[in-house]
């Protein structure tokens, strides 16, 4: 039996690997051929607006023809990013990468080639929303993109966290590190990006083991009792869920003493059923992708969350399953501003794909740009209207 979960659990991550070693996978061009045209209203209304605004766009009507996804395409700013290491003292001095986009000042070097790391930053709409992410969202899906929106990008690189690994304490150190991140950028912002960041207005976005991180920060709560009730039932449920997985997700059910003891006390200390939430009053949005925690949280935990999210979905997810996940954790947030996007026959690797990496860049900007730039312009972006003009994609839940 071991042997045969080992066998799987290689095989998932000689799949995950694959993605996270492709970096040809977030570059290149959009699928949409034409430069985007965003309405003339200041990305950030307190300031002056930035002097590259492009006129408005309008809707496709005709739906015989190939939706554009106007959002898609670089921003009116161009990005510089920088990459810095801290240790987290208040744990035992936890090393944590943070690597940041911003809007930045364009200068060429004398080869001709635009210089990004350490570019002097672009003040003209500053300071920016800030959006938080993992590894592999932020490096393989999002890249610069958002950053060229007029919002900083922080991807929080957290030691000891594996995509591949069974879950272990990660589930709560990840989204403490991004915390922290987030309490620095508050205090000590790193030189010369001073009041570039906006650490008021924060969103958090992530696919898969990211969307975890995305429900943590956005206030799910781990209920254990519901946890343990599913990791029980695992091995008869209907579909069968195949024995790695089974691994992955319940492997913290069987130490569960060893873990809880792990937890600092203000996390683990339950209240109502429920340990307490890791999260922050300035998140204000999250977008959680393929989220694969829905056990961890159960319909209570995900309760907590009151916060707008966005959910993007595949609904032939051959890992993170589409109902049994993704759509479990749409009905069971509570708050009315929440959207499931799902993208028809989609399997868990379609963002190895640049045309849903580029409808995801897109949803991206018109969410975040809706609820942290106060840009209600850009909520029709991601509206029923302008989904369901697309045959690959269907709002809410996909029923065959």
């Amino acid at each position: 039996m071991k042997k045969n979960v080992y066998a799987s659990i290689i095989a998932l991550t000689i799949v995950l690997i694959l993605f996270a070693c492709n970096p040809q996978q977030g570059q290149g061009s959009p699928t949409a051929t034409k430069m985007v045209e965003i309405p003339q209203t200041p990305i950030n209304p307190s300031t002056a607006a930035p002097t590259k605004i492009r006129t408005p766009i309008t809707l496709p009507t005709n739906t015989q023809e190939a939706v554009s996804f106007p959002l898609a395409e670089g921003g009116p700013y161009f990005a510089g990013d920088r990459v810095y290491t801290f240790n987290d003292d208040s744990r035992n001095g936890r090393m944590i990468v943070m690597q940041i986009y911003y809007p930045a000042l364009k200068n060429i070097n004398d080869a001709g080639d635009a210089i990004t790391r350490d570019a002097a930053p672009d003040l003209s709409g500053a300071p920016y929303p800030l959006i938080l992410t993992g590894t592999n969202s932020g490096r393989y899906l999002f890249k610069s993109h958002l950053a060229s929106y007029g919002f900083v990008m922080v991807i929080v690189q957290s030691l000891g966290f594996s995509y591949t690994a069974p879950w272990d304490k990660s589930v709560i150190d990840a989204p403490l590190d991004f915390l922290f991140v987030l309490d620095r950028l508050t205090s000590n912002p790193p030189e010369g990006l001073e009041n570039v960041v906006d650490i008021n207005r924060v969103g958090v976005a992530g696919y898969s083991s990211d969307g975890l991180f995305s429900l943590a920060l956005g206030g799910a709560r781990v209920n254990p009792a519901y946890y343990f009730s599913q990791c029980a039932q695992a091995p008869t449920m209907d579909p069968p869920i195949p024995p790695f997985l089974i691994e992955y997700y319940c492997n913290l059910s069987e130490r569960w003493d060893e873990f809880s003891s792990q937890v600092s006390p203000r996390i683990s200390t339950v209240t109502d059923g429920l340990w307490q939430p890791t999260t922050d009053d300035r998140i204000l949005a999250v977008m959680p992708m393929a989220p694969d925690s829905a056990w961890l949280y159960g319909p209570e935990g995900l309760a907590a969350i009151d916060i707008p999210a966005l959910i993007i979905a595949g609904t032939a997810d051959d890992l993170v399953s589409y109902k049994m996940t993704s759509c479990y954790v749409y009905d069971h947030l509570v708050n009315s501003d929440r959207v499931l996007i799902s993208f028809i026959g989609k399997q868990h690797m379609m963002v190895d794909e640049q045309q849903v990496i580029s409808q995801i860049d897109h949803f991206a900007v018109a969410f975040f740009g809706t609820y942290l730039q106060g840009r209600e312009d850009l909520s029709r972006y991601f509206s029923e209207e302008f989904v369901t003009q697309s045959n690959d994609l269907a709002w809410g839940v996909y029923e065959e």
